[in-house]
């Protein structure tokens, strides 16, 4: 593929200055904060990417990325987290069994404390998207994290919910991936790969049932996640060049988060992968268990064609209504998917005011 904007740019955000911020997790995991400063605010924002992503979706150049609406709108203090779920490192291209009660408890505790370092006990506000959002609200709703003034979260959160194709593909996928194929990770590369190799084989299987477009990375991303032509967005609303890098945008991940999911969503919430682990004793078996304790507003928002998570935000706002009434929002987005309030050509018209006026609103 002709390369016409850079993998990782900081491009995409002008007018701050940049600073980067590397710190360990408790398990051994090197991470890092990306900090945007126009001036120190009293309100300041923390974005959180998802699986198979990386703090790229908020700061893409070739359109109104989130990161500098925020700027641009009073927000001059902005942190974009890469945790380990990150496109930017190795580990989802590694065997692993890491899942999301690991992230709750360790990525996201040392990326607050690294930030209260930084800016004091002035107000956090946390967007967060897809896994990030489902395990950043595990880690606020299990008590490991503190001090949020705000929640943010797109597509899904404390509920996940998926399209019937993907429960199928939740059961046997990973397992099928890894043991029968002999791969333990998918990539939207693997259109790339040499002739009659794995990877190769497997986009070129995916691609046959895919016609809708022809770029072989957008079919991998709907055989990684939910069930649609395609399914992380609405063609129609990504810039034909945001198309053709999806693969930038969203990358290799590890097929053994899938399994934490597959779950989650069996259990209709948030619920600890492997409750015999002494290393997550601390952690709740169930995370809503406490949620009338939480005080934290939440924006939900929910995209109208979300085919990775379907309902998931339209549910938990019911369910979070009756354990702590008037504490969330929520805001369908009609004609979005599950990406595209974030990287959409006209997310900044149709997404971005409606998390501005809630973070006002929540801040100063």
């Amino acid at each position: 593929m002709e390369r016409m904007i850079p993998r990782f740019t900081l491009d995409g955000v002008g007018d701050a200055e940049v600073s980067v911020y590397p710190f360990a997790t408790e398990d051994g995991l090197g991470l890092e904060l990306t900090r945007f400063l126009r001036a120190e605010s009293d309100d300041v924002i923390l974005l959180v990417h998802g699986l198979t992503s990386a703090s790229d979706v908020f700061m893409m150049p070739e359109h109104r990325n989130l990161a500098s609406h925020l700027l641009d709108n009073g927000f001059t203090d902005v942190w974009a987290l890469d945790f380990r779920m990150s496109g930017r490192y190795p580990y989802d291209t590694e065997t692993h069994r890491y899942t999301l009660d690991d992230i709750a408890l360790y990525d996201f505790p040392a990326a607050l404390d690294v930030l209260r370092r930084h800016i004091g006990g002035r107000r956090i506000h946390v967007i967060a998207h897809c896994l990030g959002s489902v395990s950043f609200s595990m880690s606020l709703f299990a008590g490991k994290v503190s001090g949020i003034t705000s929640l943010t979260c797109n597509s899904v959160s404390l509920t996940p919910r998926v399209p019937a194709f993907s429960r199928l593909k939740l059961r046997f996928g990973p397992a099928a991936m890894e043991y029968l194929v002999g791969l333990p990770y998918i990539d939207p590369r693997f259109g790339e790969a040499p002739v009659l190799t794995r990877g190769w084989m497997v986009a070129k299987t995916v691609s046959l049932f895919h016609n809708e477009c022809d770029v072989s990375a957008c079919h991998l991303q709907s055989f990684q996640w939910g069930a649609g032509k395609p399914a992380m967005y609405e063609h129609a609303n990504l810039l034909p060049v945001t198309h053709k890098r999806v693969a930038d945008i969203c990358g290799a991940s590890g097929l053994h988060y899938y399994r934490h999911v597959r779950r989650m969503v069996e259990a209709g919430r948030a619920v600890k992968y492997d409750r015999d682990n002494p290393a997550h004793r601390d952690l709740p078996d169930d995370y809503l268990v406490n949620a009338a304790d939480v005080g934290t507003p939440m924006l939900l928002l929910a995209p109208e064609r979300n085919k990775v998570f379907t309902d998931s935000n339209n549910h938990l706002f019911r369910v979070l209504e009756k354990r702590r009434p008037g504490r969330q929002e929520l805001a369908v987005l009609p004609g979005y998917g599950h990406l595209d309030p974030l990287i959409g050509k006209n997310a900044h018209l149709d997404v971005f005011p409606k998390i501005v006026d809630f973070l006002k609103r929540h801040g100063g």
